[in-house]
């Protein structure tokens, strides 16, 4: 399997020439699409169709950020304002009932997902809010308790699984413990491992899903020079060894302002340290033109992991 290491998104509700070139030579491993590409559900079902037909691969991923409320890239298609957050505050006060009802919401998205050709929603978020968390995860989090955070992710991708929709779990090894936005800086930790791993790193154990995104946050007492996409000890020592996530690692967008380098950088970055894959969402195509011309094809465990998701989706 010949893919670039790399999941690329496009500038707009139509593919340019420049794009069209770029997924039919150069190989993307998959895309990411954003409110800015989706007009109408015509539109956008129109364009999937043809981004699989460039790219010659019926099963080729195509992603969404679909969270809900705050983080909604359908909303022209779909109004669902719900939070993760309100499903929390529910399960909370209403366990059995709430867990029904939420596998019914899933299932409704999930027929929503299909129908369009999108594949893998990057959800769930399974960071644990805290006192200091940053608005940026806010009501994106199930829950201050890790517990809930928990069991309601692991609800959730096993409802995507019967569906045959992948899921991302995100931001690992946990992004609620930041009090900063990763878009705008770099969220610095000053917690101790004992303390991060009995809260912030507790959901992602156990779960199943294909796919896991990094947090770029830098834990101060674990590695103090990078933050956790661009750690090797993080990732092979935490992420890898002791949340045990044995799926395929994308890192969370290489364009963003926690990262302190360019883009180049922070791709070959990430790559090295153990991300499997880089995510590159900001559209631009000279720079998406660079980064496919430098980005290796994906080894032979991504190779692996994406027949089997392949296999996964029939």
């Amino acid at each position: 399997m010949k893919k670039k290491a790399i999941i690329i998104s496009i500038k707009s509700t139509k593919l340019s020439k420049n794009e069209i070139k770029l997924i039919s030579k150069y190989k993307p491993w998959g895309l990411i699409l954003f409110k800015r590409n989706i007009d109408s559900l015509k539109q956008i079902k129109s364009l999937i169709k043809k981004i699989r037909s460039i790219s010659k691969d019926p099963n080729f991923p195509i992603m969404i950020d679909e969270e809900g409320k705050t983080v909604t890239r359908l909303k022209k298609i779909i109004d669902h304002n719900i939070s993760q957050k309100s499903f929390g505050s529910y399960y909370k006060s209403y366990p059995k009932r709430s867990i029904i009802i939420y596998k019914h919401y899933i299932d409704y998205l999930c027929n929503v997902l299909k129908d369009i050709g999108i594949n893998i929603n990057t959800v769930p978020v399974l960071d644990v809010l805290r006192k200091k968390t940053s608005k940026i995860i806010g009501s994106r989090s199930f829950s201050f308790n890790p517990l809930i955070v928990k069991k309601l992710g692991y609800i959730c991708v096993n409802q995507y699984e019967i569906n045959k929709l992948g899921t991302v779990i995100k931001h690992i090894p946990g992004h609620g413990c930041a009090a900063s936005d990763s878009h705008l800086k770099m969220p610095k930790v000053k917690l101790k491992y004992k303390d991060l791993d009995k809260i912030d790193f507790l959901p992602f154990k156990s779960n199943k899903s294909k796919f896991a995104m990094t947090a770029h946050v830098l834990y101060e007492k674990i590695d103090k020079y990078n933050v956790a996409t661009f750690s090797k000890k993080i990732i092979s020592e935490i992420i890898r060894k002791k949340i045990g996530f044995k799926g395929i690692l994308i890192s969370d967008d290489i364009s963003m302002k926690a990262l302190k380098y360019d883009l180049r950088t922070n791709m070959k970055k990430a790559l090295s340290a153990g991300c499997n894959l880089a995510l590159y969402c900001a559209g631009n195509h000279k720079e998406t033109l660079k980064l496919l011309k430098e980005v290796p094809f994906i080894d032979k465990f991504t190779a692996k992991k994406t027949s089997e998701f392949y296999k996964f989706l029939r």
